[in-house]
């Protein structure tokens, strides 16, 4: 019996250093998580700079084994510390600690794939639970939710600018034509939407009188194209806001909830900050 409560005792005390931030080991790892993060990824940056990398090539490499080691050590732990451990590997931040894994161990089979390092930088999210932020939140909330409701409006709207610039590219590669670098319609209809995005890379530039009248157009169309999509997630993020307004002022103060606890048997968060059993499976928390 004493056995089992020890081995839940070390399970647990693990479980609470690695997925919370409420003592100060579990701090301490978060914060040094992030650090070697950062590291890794400027480690990859210099390495990708010639006469660096001809310099420092061994050490730089070893570098990224080192902190490569200690992420796959981490994600084992990860797993072994929560009693559903298929639950946290498919979770966002579980597809997210493996893909930032994974890339030294493929350069094996695939040389050069471990420049895709650069995905832990995705880990950082983490910082909004280590320095409390999840207060802010509800507003990145609010303009996802608005985009998803604006998202038929934006589909209409891209699928018109698409249109423009086939019907653009084509007139102007009848204006312009092959001696003027407008060799194709598809090369055409793309130097119209760089146009358009106001890009404007300078590979492609019309010669004739009637084809710099049409870019014009295009050029002015462009500014103008700009501002519907912001306008159209404008207008839902205001009625969001007045909704939620509305809300908060009907409905009775809700406390904000700070605390990074979370569940060891079935991985559910956002507990309130006197909880002491998960409001999901009523497994005890720590």
């Amino acid at each position: 019996m004493s056995t089992t409560k020890e081995t839940l005792s070390w399970k647990d005390k693990l479980h609470e250093i690695i997925y919370e931030a409420d003592t100060p080991a579990g701090k301490l790892f978060d914060v040094v998580l992030l650090i070697l993060i950062l590291a890794s990824i400027l480690l990859v940056m210099l390495e990708s700079v010639n006469h660096i990398d001809a310099k420092y090539h061994e050490a730089l490499y070893v570098g990224e084994w080192i902190i490569t080691i200690f992420f796959s050590i981490e994600y084992i732990l990860r797993i072994i510390t929560v009693n559903k451990p298929f639950k946290y590997i498919f979770s966002f931040y579980g597809i997210l600690d493996l893909l930032s894994t994974l890339p030294m161990y493929i350069s094996f089979v695939f040389a050069g794939s471990h420049a895709l390092v650069t995905l832990r930088a995705l880990r950082l999210l983490r910082v909004f639970r280590i320095l409390k932020l999840a207060r802010y939140l509800g507003a990145s909330n609010q303009l996802k939710d608005s985009i998803i409701a604006s998202r038929v409006k934006i589909f209409v709207f891209l699928f018109a600018v698409l249109i423009s610039s086939v019907i653009f590219g084509t007139i102007m590669y009848l204006v312009e034509g092959e001696d003027n670098g407008f060799t194709n319609i598809p090369k055409s209809v793309y130097w119209c939407i760089v146009t358009l995005t106001t890009v404007g890379f300078g590979d492609i530039a019309p010669q004739t009188a009637l084809g710099q009248f049409i870019t014009t157009i295009i050029m002015i169309l462009g500014y103008g194209i700009i501002a519907v999509p912001t306008g159209i997630v404008s207008a839902e993020y205001s009625r969001s806001m007045k909704k939620s307004d509305d809300e908060k002022n009907n409905a009775p103060q809700k406390k904000l909830n700070l605390n990074t606890q979370r569940c060891s048997n079935c991985h559910e968060e956002y507990h309130d900050d006197d909880a002491r059993f998960c409001k999901a499976c009523g497994h005890t928390l720590h």
